[in-house]
């Protein structure tokens, strides 16, 4: 038996082994290069593509590939006219002396735009509890429904948005931070924060019905969704993609303008085929392409916060811009802050 152990042993630490050296023979035969060693570019850029043979091999046939997609060449050109923005992996097959290897190169892909700037008019302002700690914001027939954070301090309510009379709330168990929520197929869905656990309820008889875990995104921020998806927020660049039947993760965008990968995303609200961003602790709201993950526009809400009345549990860090809602019947949307004393019903403008 110790004689099996050994050979099984010795077989598996020879297969990794031989691995791991055909992929350094692989980097140290050839390397891909852009022109000007880019190692970013933007949406539908062309970029000169070469193979740096470094010892001279015989190469038959170079075939080109971003996310196992097949990338043509124009000229010894690419074209990154991609379905996705965000971190890629530029894969290059070249076939030599009878062999096959692939090289890889990591580079970024960028919105070919700028954002643009929108600001605000304020329609209406009606009051908010401020011992709610706002993580998640949204309507469902005239209904609001809102999530809250900290421990010991996380709900999730519902209530009439022009009092702020809570018809029903749900405490969490003092363990959870609460955060985003999103309601679709008569459930709704919250997030907690660092558990990595969330919380389905009923939406008639408001009670839970389920929890479901989460995948490769190690954190809950934000919800939202389109009808048929679920999107998800994490704290990095990425939103991910639900489904809302088993809760798997099965997909993700990344968040990018045209000079960087952006990663604070945080409450969520999907428009239109956009996806509406709180950004992480500032008075801004991003604009998504759903599809892609460019930041199309940004909306500056600054100002907002010197309209509200500074409560006992007021700092810098807490009081913060955060909950977006859209209210479909009324074409506004319906922001506020973390122990904010208001809510605002704003419409967005282009500045």
């Amino acid at each position: 038996m110790k004689t099996i152990n050994y050979i099984c042993t010795v077989l598996i630490i020879s297969l990794f082994t031989s691995c791991g050296s055909g992929n350094q023979k692989a980097s140290s035969l050839f390397e891909i290069n852009l022109d000007k060693n880019v190692n970013q570019v933007q949406l539908n850029q062309k970029i000169g593509v070469s193979i740096k043979n470094k010892k001279k091999k015989q190469i038959e046939s170079v075939k080109y590939s971003i996310d196992g997609a097949a990338i043509p060449l124009y000229n010894d050109q690419i074209k990154f006219d991609l379905p996705t923005l965000g971190n890629k992996v530029l894969t290059a097959r070249i076939t030599f002396e009878g062999k096959t290897v692939d090289i890889n190169k990591n580079l970024k892909v960028l919105s070919e735009k700028a954002p643009e700037i929108y600001s605000y008019t304020i329609i209406n302002e009606y009051p908010h509890d401020t011992k709610a700690y706002t993580q998640g914001l949204e309507f469902y027939n005239d209904t609001l429904y809102e999530s809250t954070g900290k421990k010991g301090q996380s709900f999730l309510r519902k209530l009439d948005f022009k009092t702020g009379k809570v018809f029903e709330q749900i405490d969490l168990d003092e363990t959870y931070f609460g955060e985003g929520i999103t309601i679709l197929n008569n459930k709704i869905y919250q997030l907690t924060w660092k558990s990595g656990l969330g919380f389905i309820y009923d939406l008639k008889s408001f009670k839970k019905v389920d929890n479901f875990q989460y995948g490769k995104s190690n954190e809950g921020w934000g919800l939202t969704n389109d009808g048929s998806k679920i999107y998800k927020s994490d704290g990095t660049e990425k939103i991910w993609f639900l489904n809302p039947d088993t809760m798997t993760e099965e997909g993700y965008i990344e968040t990018v303008t045209n000079s960087s990968i952006f990663n604070s995303a945080n409450e969520l609200e999907y428009v239109d085929g956009k996806i509406y961003a709180n950004v992480y602790q500032k008075p801004s709201v991003m604009i998504i392409d759903s599809k892609t993950g460019a930041i199309e526009g940004v909306i500056n809400f600054s100002g907002l916060s010197d309209m509200i009345t500074k409560t006992d549990n007021w700092d810098k860090t807490n009081y913060v811009l955060n909950g977006i809602a859209y209210h479909p019947e009324r074409k506004t949307f319906f922001v506020t802050g973390k122990f904010w004393n208001k809510m605002f019903e704003v419409q967005i403008q282009k500045k």
